[in-house]
């Protein structure tokens, strides 16, 4: 039997054990369509991003790399190459051609167009191509020996995290499509890894992991999942950071400064590590961190970090800034949080996912051009700062290729029997092993009001559980048109059993109202929110004219000028304490409310292309006739 054929008749028992732990599965993307409405639209022009995307100019560096370029024509390149962080000369290169993997496998999932599973073969097939020509079954868009200064502890931009990017686009390939290609060429990249890294000491591996290596160790872990190859664990292990981990099992909750999209994905890792050994030092810890990050260093958008790190709780205020909320650490903390709702169902992680997913990854995507943003910037003044086709390609854009592609993975999960409902937005659930299909139709989180049909072969009596969000104290819900009796409190689940049959309707409401989360620490300072929606004032375009006209400014992220005017606005009055008291609706707006200074205050998703304020200091004043 091959290497490949021992990889494959492992398959099936190491995915089955490594779902033994979980209490609930979600859904695959493909028994969850999205229907028309925002997350749909989204959906569209990151497809139509993807599609746009030439293999022979993705692939290029691969190719260079491997000394088997091809279009060549009198001597020179024909094809014209990728800038950003995919040109020739950046360390990281390559590693948009494994999100675009994931991306693809996403979107061939979601919609079921075969374009996606063509482009990801046509990739798949160039690194097959580049492996073999290598020899080692190394495979990447720079030299081996960017790996070889890592292992030497001399300076160089994160190999391994790149090649974190190429594994786990190679895997998640596969697993959409059953690529036997892009298994092998992963499991030739894993047996060159173990050959590179099992003569080295401890004390070389020690300097080596401080280097960013992103989520490698989970990659090892998936593989280790199909394969059951020990190798495959010894790789996973090695990548077990103790000096960023260990802490964590102590349940130390100091970050310090740490390199917060270095931290996650070591993280998301320990999980996997629990899931396919039950290591519950890896569970302990992982759900210990996600707590402390939720509870603690999240903005009110979900999102975390400044300029990519943690900070000191006791200065929170001082990091509400232009570099605020580094999109691929709220990519990051969703995925963990998808992993702990299945071991656990809780309606608070579905309340951060949702608050998460709507505020920040949602508004990552300029709706004009499909680009998206590295950074939800929050200090009042600035605004949000687009990716290009061309000259970007930041570890955000591959995220977001992977982001706007599966924003249905969430809102639906199951176990043998029951259903759970997680997120409310327009979908239709086809659970064909039970003769079930569910169809929500909603404009959440425009409207409040949420419509359930069933559609049933056979009426079958199990649970249907809907998370009772903890922004709303008061919802309803009816069933054909009967009031239901609800008991359980807001953060919790609202269960409904009952003999379902074909063509009933579950009705649903949740109220919500505005209110007012503080900056930790502060009194005086604050973000307004209308139940899971963060609301922005939106304040026009003065001086943004010339940074939309010169988009190579957007590749220097960190020190961007936002050329905020003098005396922004950044003081809103509260009466009384109660902003819906001054903040009213506008009338016929679309989640748009007006302060009592006239300044127009909407979705920070929903604001482009504009300048914002997110966090305001608070006026407290009296309501008249106190």
């Amino acid at each position: 039997m091959n290497r490949l054929s021992e990889l494959l008749a492992a398959a099936f028992l190491c995915l089955a054990a490594s779902a033994a732990s979980a209490q609930v599965r979600p859904f695959p993307l493909s028994d969850v369509e999205l229907l028309e409405g925002r997350a749909r639209q989204n959906m569209r022009l990151d497809s139509a991003w993807l599609a746009s995307i030439p293999i022979n100019r993705l692939m290029h560096s691969f190719q260079v790399n491997a000394g088997v370029a091809s279009g060549r024509e009198g001597g020179y390149m024909t094809v014209r190459k990728y800038g950003g962080w995919e040109s020739l000369d950046c360390e990281l290169r390559g590693h948009t051609c494994g999100h675009f993997l994931s991306a693809c496998s996403l979107m061939y999932l979601a919609t079921g167009e075969e374009s996606f599973r063509h482009k990801g073969d046509s990739a798949v097939a160039v690194l097959a191509t580049c492996q073999e020509a290598l020899g080692s079954g190394y495979i990447s868009a720079f030299p081996e020996e960017l790996i070889n200064r890592n292992i030497r502890g001399t300076g160089v931009w994160a190999p391994w995290y790149t090649l974190h990017k190429i594994l786990a686009g190679l895997l998640d390939f596969n697993e959409a499509t059953g690529s036997r290609e892009a298994l092998g060429v992963a499991a030739g990249l894993a047996d060159w890894a173990y050959a590179k890294l099992s003569p080295i000491d401890s004390t070389t591996r020690t300097v080596m992991l401080r280097n960013e290596f992103g989520g490698i160790n989970e990659a090892f872990w998936n593989l280790y999942g199909i394969s059951g190859d020990p190798r495959h664990r010894w790789l996973a292990d090695f990548f077990h950071h103790e000096a960023v981990l260990d802490p964590l099992k102590e349940h130390d909750g100091d970050f310090g400064t740490k390199h917060t999209n270095t931290f996650i994905p070591k993280v998301i890792g320990e999980i996997r590590k629990y899931e396919l050994t039950g290591d519950g030092q890896s569970r302990n810890l992982a759900e210990f961190f996600w707590n402390e990050v939720v509870s603690h260093h999240c903005y009110a958008t979900g999102s975390v970090s400044d300029k990519e790190h943690f900070f000191p709780l006791t200065d929170f205020s001082e990091h509400i800034t232009g570099y605020s909320g580094e999109t691929c650490c709220t990519y990051n903390m969703l995925k963990l949080s998808r992993h702990l709702f299945c071991l656990c169902p809780s309606a608070a992680i579905g309340d951060y996912y949702e608050r998460a997913l709507l505020n920040h990854i949602m508004g990552q995507q300029d709706p004009e051009t499909g680009m998206v943003s590295y950074f939800l910037p929050l200090a009042p003044g600035t605004h949000k700062v687009y990716s290009t086709k061309e000259n970007s390609f930041w570890c955000c854009v591959g995220s977001g290729f992977e982001s706007h592609a599966k924003y249905a993975e969430c809102v639906y999960f199951h176990d043998d029997r029951d259903l759970w409902v997680n997120l409310y937005m327009p979908t239709a659930l086809n659970w064909e092993e039970k003769g079930f299909r569910l169809v929500q139709k909603t404009e959440f989180p425009y409207g409040t009001k949420i419509s359930i049909r069933i559609e049933a072969e056979n009426a079958r009596e199990f649970c249907i559980r809907f998370r009772w969000p903890s922004w709303c104290s008061s919802p309803t819900v009816s069933v054909n048109g009967k009031r239901q009796k609800l008991s359980g409190v807001p953060g919790s689940f609202i269960v409904l059993e009952r003999k379902w049959k074909n063509g009933d309707r579950i009705e649903l409401e949740l109220p919500m109202n505005l209110h007012l989360e503080y900056v930790p620490g502060r009194t005086d300072m604050a973000a307004l929110m209308y139940g899971p929606v963060v609301l922005a004032g939106e304040f026009g375009t003065e001086g943004m004219a010339s940074a939309f006209s010169d988009p190579s400014r957007y590749n220097d992220y960190y020190t961007y000028d936002y050329r905020i005017p003098s005396g922004f606005p950044s003081s809103l009055r509260v009466l009384g304490g109660d902003p819906s008291a001054g903040i009213v609706p506008v009338e016929g707006g679309r989640l748009e409310f007006r302060s009592s200074e006239g300044y127009l205050l909407r979705p920070v998703f929903d604001i482009h292309r504009q300048r914002h304020t997110v966090y305001w200091n608070i006026e407290k004043t009296r309501n008249p006739g106190e």
